[in-house]
């Protein structure tokens, strides 16, 4: 087995129920993928890799690869970055294992897709600035955390900065309610009066930084849905011989699932692996839009092939089907991603 497989066998595997069911977080595992070296940049970033290690621990727990995504986001704010602060003390404890970090923009995403106004509000200080406002959903956060912020400065500016949980006049408050994915760390965050110094601010123009960092923000969440539906197809074949092979007249088949799967993932690696990512945005959205529909259709007929047997609360089966609707309504939800590629077409 490879280093990462074995991580997941024994780090995460043993604790997937205990994520679904209890809402537990598997920091220390998050941990360990940067401590394994994983997420070096020090040669420039490794995107077919990192791609990859979502998409093997999605295979086995979505909650977790999608933590692993918010991480790979925070990274991606600072590896983009001319602040050195952050690029030499930061960035380095990010990539390493010692820190972990959240995304934040969620809200911001929408608001550049014209779909809400800008959530958080900064005001200029002569050492930086002073942030209120509340987020309602940020996740992989944690005592010792980052996350990234955007926050509207005046009518024609914003700023970014990324921000340490323990920030003064930052309160967290967890978000237990969903239907699944409740092991990933989600707080809702109100900013009173919330410092931000010159050495967390990522860009004073967020306007022109937004264009770089929006295309891995994008590509990091495609290999979820392929963790997904591989798990899925996987759960399809176990049955496939039960009930006298009447699972053989269900519309969805895993050959085809296959098959869209590898196009899927043959597309991705592509991207990943090319030198013009920055360039890629209509490709990227297609993408992460047919990754969606993809993980939701094979979560689906994962359950009709299981029957009884994937109708139980905690099973793998259901579990994946809460997965990909997470998945559906994860910034850029498919409405959003629809509606971005109608305006780019």
């Amino acid at each position: 087995m490879t280093c990462l497989e074995v991580l997941i066998q024994e780090q995460l595997k043993p604790f997937v129920r205990k994520i679904d069911a209890e809402a537990y977080y598997a920091e220390e595992f998050l941990k360990s993928i940067g401590k394994a070296g994983f997420l070096d940049s020090d040669a420039g970033v490794d995107y077919p890799t990192e791609v990859c290690v979502v998409e093997e621990i999605s295979k086995v727990c979505m909650t977790t690869a999608f933590n692993l995504w918010c991480h790979l986001a925070s990274l991606t704010y600072i590896r983009n970055s001319d602040n050195r602060y952050l690029k030499e003390e930061i960035l380095p404890q990010l990539e390493n294992g010692q820190l972990l970090g959240g995304t934040g923009l969620s809200n911001p995403m929408k608001y550049y897709a014209g779909l809400e106004s800008l959530h958080l509000k900064a005001k200029k200080t002569n050492n930086g600035y002073i942030v209120n406002g509340q987020l309602p959903s940020v996740s992989n956060l944690g005592e010792d955390h980052w996350f990234g912020i955007i926050a509207e400065v005046s009518p024609d500016r914003r700023m970014m900065a990324v921000v340490p949980c323990n920030a003064e006049g930052l309160k967290l408050k967890a978000k237990l309610e969903y239907l699944g994915v409740n092991g990933s760390a989600t707080y809702s965050c109100a900013f009173e009066e919330v410092a931000i110094p010159e050495k967390w601010i990522v860009s004073h123009d967020v306007d022109s930084f937004i264009v770089k960092i929006r295309p891995a923000f994008v590509l990091y969440q495609i290999p979820l849905g392929l963790g997904v539906t591989e798990a899925s197809i996987g759960s399809i074949r176990q049955v496939c011989n039960k009930q006298g092979g009447c699972n053989d007249y269900l519309s969805i088949q895993p050959a085809e699932l296959e098959k869209e799967l590898e196009q899927v993932r043959e597309d991705v690696y592509k991207l990943a692996e090319g030198q013009r990512l920055l360039h890629q945005w209509k490709d990227l959205l297609q993408l992460r839009l047919r990754t969606a529909y993809l993980a939701s259709k094979a979560a689906h007929g994962s359950m009709l092939h299981q029957g009884g047997a994937g109708y139980l609360k905690y099973s793998a089966p259901s579990r994946r089907l809460r997965e990909s609707y997470f998945l559906l309504n994860l910034t850029p939800t498919v409405k959003h991603l629809e509606k971005m590629l109608h305006q780019i077409n």
